[in-house]
């Protein structure tokens, strides 16, 4: 399959131990993703190079833009809801989670439901959920139980199905996804990872119907056709690779977040460039992905 040898290269040096959770605002032209351990969200403006962060004092793991402005926010133990002045509205708890367990990654579906899933701190199996929170809805509905390491989530440009990665399976899963009631059922298999090719993380859609998958330890992107048939690699210059957007003008730029977190001084010699924000140029546009109406 075709390599695309423009490979992606880094636009910030944030320094990341665990990067994760990328969202663009197209309000803002700004691109957001969180440092899991370090409980920090970071945003960044293309056009200025301007970077600026934020520390919340605990893990947060990903966030999107809210329709009419702010963001929500996958924290510890919930969602915060934040308006455009960054302040707290409310946090949305998840009745029934393991004091043990945290937030991982999430997404918006096409009508602006917010999903998210959980995970156990020291990655026990089977201790985590699949949630979606509805607009309007005081508490999140839990969706899929007993997930291990819950983490992409995205739907096809028709919206007819959703992606999801539980990273322990090493596979993508496909669902089948009604937009009009958010009801997701039939899970199953759509494209599984080989062993040394790298562990799936978060994924990005793009117009055409590919599904592109952050590969942990991978040193890659990975594009998967509509079909879950793998038609195209994006190398990076370092190997933990944890999650993709789209962004810029027209989407046409895919973001990629790194890691940096347990490498020895001998790999960080190796590898100077983890935890940094990388973009390339893939060759086709992502699919908007609108703001959550939370």
């Amino acid at each position: 399959m075709p390599v695309l040898h423009a490979p992606a290269a880094p636009v910030l040096a944030a320094g990341c131990a665990l990067g994760e959770g990328p969202a663009w605002d197209d309000a803002t032209g700004e691109l957001h993703w969180a440092d899991i351990p370090s409980g920090r969200l970071h945003r960044y403006h293309p056009p200025t190079g301007k970077a600026r962060h934020r520390d919340f004092g605990h893990t947060v793991s990903a966030v999107l833009p809210r329709a009419g402005g702010g963001h929500a926010v996958a924290a510890r133990h919930g969602l915060l809801v934040l308006d455009g002045e960054g302040r707290t509205e409310r946090t949305v708890a998840v009745p029934g989670e393991p004091e043990g367990n945290r937030l991982g990654d999430a997404g918006v579906d096409p009508a602006g439901r917010l999903w998210f899933g959980t995970l156990d701190l020291d990655m026990l199996p089977g201790r985590g959920a699949l949630y979606r929170l509805d607009p309007g809805a005081e508490a999140p509905r839990r969706i899929l139980s007993a997930t291990s390491v819950a983490n992409g989530l995205g739907w096809s440009p028709d919206g007819a199905r959703m992606y999801f990665i539980d990273s322990a399976t090493r596979r993508v899963d496909v669902l089948d996804y009604d937009p009009a009631t958010g009801e997701a059922t039939g899970r199953r298999p759509w494209a599984t990872v080989e062993d040394e090719a790298g562990v799936p993380d978060g994924l990005a859609v793009d117009a055409e119907g590919g599904v592109w998958v952050a590969l942990w330890r991978g040193g890659q992107v990975r594009r998967y056709g509509p079909d879950g048939t793998h038609d195209m690699t994006l190398p990076l210059p370092v190997s933990q690779v944890t999650s993709c957007a789209f962004g810029g003008p027209g989407l046409g730029l895919l973001y990629v977040t790194t890691g940096r977190v347990g490498m020895s001084d001998r790999r960080l010699a190796a590898e100077p460039a983890a935890g940094a924000v990388f973009a390339a140029d893939v060759g086709v546009p992502g699919l908007p992905v609108p703001p959550c109406a939370v």
